[in-house]
């Protein structure tokens, strides 16, 4: 498939990301979100990124303008999805409501289109049940931050074709990134491993075994990791990571039964960078330690 048109459902982190890494690609994206704030934030985080690569010589300004002059936004699915050549899916990590977008997607999208979803450990072959199309839905799970990291996670579901397949891996490439393949199992290859080191840096947290400085500086240190299972977690959000914890519970097992410390920061709201508190507090601009 020559794919031109590119949709992205979903302006958070990830969505304006992979909207970003699209539109610099030299696609027309199209950026939706039910939320006008979430859209401005989106876009405000797609300038911001790109300032920052012009800082670093990496883009000129005028193609900053232009990679922002690729990108439209609407709050509406109809008005802006009936001609893309894919979607790509990047809403809450929550199964039921992604079986709801793929369903109104299906309905709307061209026959042609491939719909992937950027879910980073749900079923791609019960997502893909919501539709008429299951041949033509994929997982395509990106890293976060999305214009720094080279991996994409591509998930076969049971229908999913070779065609759709090497379509994905084809636009990985003009994305610039490089993709693996995962089999359709929950959390798949990243998150399989990465939720079950996060959950354990909560836990030594929450007996009270290290600080959290010292778990996300020991791991940073030891391990040559860029950052720290704790700050990581505040980064990606702590109710998305209480999500995937909660689902690989259900579907694996008990070790992934999420800390209750977790749990207790995201039924207060305490989400990390997003809301300016979660294991850290972000509310003076900088990121601060607190007690637990």
């Amino acid at each position: 498939m020559d794919i031109k048109e590119i949709g992205v459902l979903g302006a958070g982190i990830m969505g304006s990301g992979i909207a970003q890494v699209a539109a610099q690609s030299g696609f027309s994206v199209s950026l939706v979100d039910i939320e006008d704030q979430v859209l401005k934030e989106g876009i405000e985080k797609i300038r911001e990124s790109l300032r920052r690569f012009q800082q670093k010589g990496k883009m000129t300004e005028t193609q900053a303008v232009e990679t922002l002059a690729r990108i439209r936004t609407s709050r509406s699915i109809e008005a802006t999805m009936s001609a893309v050549d894919i979607v790509i899916e990047a809403v809450p990590e929550i199964l039921k409501l992604k079986k709801e977008v793929f369903r109104q997607l299906d309905q709307i999208c061209p026959k042609r289109a491939i719909l992937a979803t950027n879910t980073s450990s749900l079923s791609i072959t019960e997502i893909a049940s919501a539709t008429k199309r299951p041949d033509k839905v994929v997982g395509m799970h990106f890293s976060n931050p999305v214009p720094v990291m080279v991996g994409v996670e591509v998930i076969q579901g049971l229908e999913t074709s070779e065609e759709t397949l090497a379509d994905i891996y084809a636009l990985t490439e003009r994305l610039g990134k490089v993709g693996y393949k995962a089999k359709d199992f929950p959390g798949f290859v990243g998150n399989r491993m990465l939720m079950s080191m996060i959950n354990e840096g909560f836990r030594v947290l929450w007996q009270g075994i290290s600080s959290a400085e010292d778990i996300d500086r020991n791991c940073r240190l030891s391990f040559r990791h860029p950052m720290g299972p704790l700050e990581l977690a505040d980064f990606i959000g702590l109710d998305t990571v209480f999500h995937i914890l909660e689902y690989l519970h259900n579907e694996i097992g008990e070790r992934y039964r999420p800390c209750p410390l977790l749990k207790q920061l995201v039924t207060a709201g305490q989400l990390g960078v997003k809301t300016k508190k979660g294991v850290y507090d972000y509310t003076g601009g900088e990121k601060k330690p607190r007690s637990f």
